[in-house]
């Protein structure tokens, strides 16, 4: 069955991939991005399914107005594809106040001003689909990754949450945690480096930096198949609410819920009894 598709960061990487897909398999796409002509010559131009527009996730008129095209062109929007973001990499006293609330803005509030404009459409249909990107590192902490991981953490929380809200009104939602894959989201134009310098951390600076830097292009999971397997998921009737995308990701999201039950048992001696006398 053809769906509508709304897409963020639909220009380069993961995005024109899901964009791509969906369209060869039948789907009408409202693909987005700041600079809505980036859409049009990843794509191969103007198609009749196709919608390029312009949309700044930070800035919410932008996402109110990506939605209305999208319904005036094709009446509703099933799936929304949660996708644009950017990388603020570095430690966190070198990562300046500005910066990471930046990220901030862009990770978190970014998908949250897109999902706020798009869910009237879908509350009024009765139906609909919101997957949003997070990351491994949504779910671990990552060395050199602590804004990154604040607002994808954030994403975690806001998803899990939201779903209990919208579920009443046939609204879906999947979060999705992928590994390491070949994107574009360590290219100059999504990675911005920490601005401040501390002597301290100088020398492990240089050498994480080299290390991240050398990752781009180099990542094991393809980008393609993931969109290949998010298109998947959204063809389905119950979808999973969690995703976690790569092999890499799966060891180490399942390690990761070992280790917090682990902590959550080993909690039980000082944690478990802690409610008033009376209760």
């Amino acid at each position: 069955m053809s769906k509508v598709f709304l897409i963020t960061g639909a220009g380069r990487g993961l995005g024109a991939d899901l964009a791509r897909q969906a369209l060869e398999a039948g789907h009408r796409v409202v693909a987005t991005a700041r600079r809505p002509e980036h859409v049009l010559e990843a794509l191969g131009g103007e198609q009749d399914n196709l919608l390029a527009t312009a949309l700044d996730i930070t800035e919410p008129d932008t996402a109110r107005s990506a939605v209305r095209s999208a319904v005036e062109r094709f009446g509703r929007i099933d799936v929304l594809i949660n996708n644009a973001a950017n990388f603020y990499a570095g430690y966190f006293e070198e990562i300046s106040d500005a910066q990471l609330r930046a990220q901030i803005e862009t990770n978190l509030f970014g998908p949250m001003n897109v999902t706020r404009a798009v869910l009237p459409v879908m509350r009024a249909q009765r139906d609909g689909h919101v997957i949003t990107l997070s990351s491994l590192a949504g779910v671990v902490g990552l060395e050199f990754c602590v804004a990154y991981a604040a607002a994808k953490f954030g994403v975690e929380g806001f998803m899990e949450s939201l779903r209990h809200d919208v579920e009443p009104f046939g609204i879906r939602t999947t979060v999705v945690e992928p590994g390491f894959f070949r994107t574009e989201l360590l290219v100059d134009a999504s990675t911005t480096w920490a601005e401040l310098s501390i002597d301290d951390y100088a020398e492990r600076t240089a050498a994480t930096k080299e290390q991240w830097q050398a990752m781009n292009g180099r990542q094991a999971g393809d980008p393609a198949k993931l969109a290949a397997a998010l298109l998947t998921i959204a063809g389905r009737q119950q979808p999973p609410a969690r995703f976690v995308a790569g092999s890499d990701a799966i060891d180490t999201v399942a390690a990761k819920a070992r280790e917090l039950l682990a902590q959550a048992e080993a909690s039980r001696g000082l944690g478990a009894d802690l409610a008033h006398d009376d209760a």
